[in-house]
């Protein structure tokens, strides 16, 4: 599906209630699904990414219920008994779901067989399949067991416990080994570079994991059971708040409150930077959904400049890198991203992408090797026809960017469901208001 975004001629006003978080949400089907009793799930993301963990998590016993789209409850059969799945395990688009369940299953007693999109086929696995291989997992995999079609074996011995120096600071890296550390002999430590984000460590707390910290290491110990709450209540997702984010900071006269919004420190990167380059954004109603916490944001357009930022803060804020381009892209001087070399292998190259397509509407970006410098306010906004790759996020940065220059046509545009089905609906909502 193509999309054409028009100019916006006046400011945006009003409220957006942001949708459940990706990750939170994939993560209470998850640990639900590890339990031995029914738990209610609200504000779930219904999205295509995380109705892939709800696909998987029910091939594996777990009894799922849909209230309504954003309401359920899932009931497990405890946390060692997992059943065998009798098809192979689709995760489509998602990354989450995949590598967190490979570090659920490869300490599992039987075969299991993952399958996902064109994509995901192409995203690396290495990461996640060489700290369990050191586990103890017995895993194969496509070109050097780094990439699908994946298919775990029984491992012939018990897992073992071990401390794992991850070279990368990734979350779903972290939460794989984590995960098989619940069943391991003795404790499991992982050590990153920089502390990325932390939504796995809160929900184990949250089902009675005790959890070891020292620095930028957490360390687990294997568990007989998880004491899951009976519910958990999803934050809004700031990486979907940052397209509104953006929107109201650069368009002249927007003022936008942003509702129900997780700002859990290892995700808020993104309100760093905006504040860094000027941004006008204040948190309000501050409180916790569950463990983790909540803010309303206000945002207002403010006159933004540039900045510079690199790998410290790259683990807070990677996912929303294509956003913070669009509003480097207006603001006054130079923005120079270094240490995010990472996005290299998320849905599609964004560092090549966002040259490529933002250049379309405005030419004032240079990809590096692990980055990119952005001329901020110079060249004339044009419009164009930009392809999105499949990526949910170049798709929805490129409206952000349609809007606040000439506009533009989105090629494959309902990739958005991935992440945020209803967005080109609130788009045009607050548009029309």
């Amino acid at each position: 599906m193509n999309k054409v975004i028009n100019k916006v001629v006046k400011p945006l006003k009003g409220e957006v209630v942001i949708p459940g978080d990706k990750s939170v949400s994939h993560r209470s089907v998850m640990f639900a699904g590890l339990g031995d009793k029914p738990v209610h799930i609200t504000n779930f993301l219904p999205s295509a990414d995380c109705l892939s963990t709800v696909g998987v998590m029910k091939a594996l016993g777990a009894e799922v219920n849909f209230i309504s789209d954003t309401e359920l409850t899932v009931k497990g059969n405890g946390l060692h008994g997992l059943q065998e799945p009798p098809t192979i395990l689709d995760c489509g688009n998602s990354g989450t779901t995949l590598r967190l369940m490979m570090g659920i299953l490869a300490p599992q007693p039987f075969v299991s067989t993952f399958t996902g999109d064109s994509s995901l086929h192409k995203r690396p696995m290495g990461r996640v399949i060489n700290p369990l291989t050191q586990m103890g997992a017995n895993i194969v995999g496509r070109e050097g067991n780094k990439k699908l079609p994946i298919t775990i074996i029984p491992a012939k011995e018990k897992f073992k416990g071990f401390s794992y120096n991850s070279p990368v600071a990734s979350a779903q890296v972290k939460s794989a080994i984590l995960l098989s550390g619940l069943f391991s002999d003795g404790e499991t430590t992982v050590t990153e570079p920089y502390k990325s984000r932390n939504h796995t460590e809160l929900m184990l707390e949250a089902c009675g994991v005790n959890l070891k910290y020292d620095g930028t290491s957490v360390t687990v110990s294997p568990v007989e059971k998880l004491d899951v709450p009976e519910e958990f209540i999803v934050p809004g997702d700031i990486s979907s708040a940052a397209y509104w984010l953006v929107a109201g900071s650069i368009i002249p006269g927007s003022e936008l409150l942003l509702k129900n919004v997780g700002i859990n420190e290892t995700r808020t990167g993104i309100i760093d930077v905006l504040k860094a380059m000027g941004a006008d954004l204040t948190l309000q109603n501050e409180r916790l959904s569950g463990a983790e916490p909540v803010a309303d944001i206000l945002v207002k357009s403010a006159k933004l400049h540039g900045t510079t930022f690199g790998a410290d803060i790259m683990p807070r804020l990677i996912d929303e890198i294509p956003a913070i381009a669009v509003a480097a892209m207006h603001a006054e001087g130079d923005t120079i991203i270094t240490g995010a070399g990472e996005l290299r292998v998320k849905e599609t190259d964004r560092l090549q992408a966002i040259t490529d397509q933002y250049n379309k509407l405005k030419n004032c970006i240079e990809a590096t090797d692990d980055g990119l410098v952005i001329h901020g306010s110079q060249g004339e906004s044009m419009s164009g026809v930009c392809f999105s790759y499949d990526d949910h996020r170049m798709s929805m940065s490129l409206a952000i960017a349609g809007i606040v220059g000439n506009g533009v046509e989105i090629e494959k545009a309902d990739c958005v469901d991935i992440s945020y089905p209803n967005f080109y609906e609130e788009l045009e909502r607050l548009i029309a208001e």
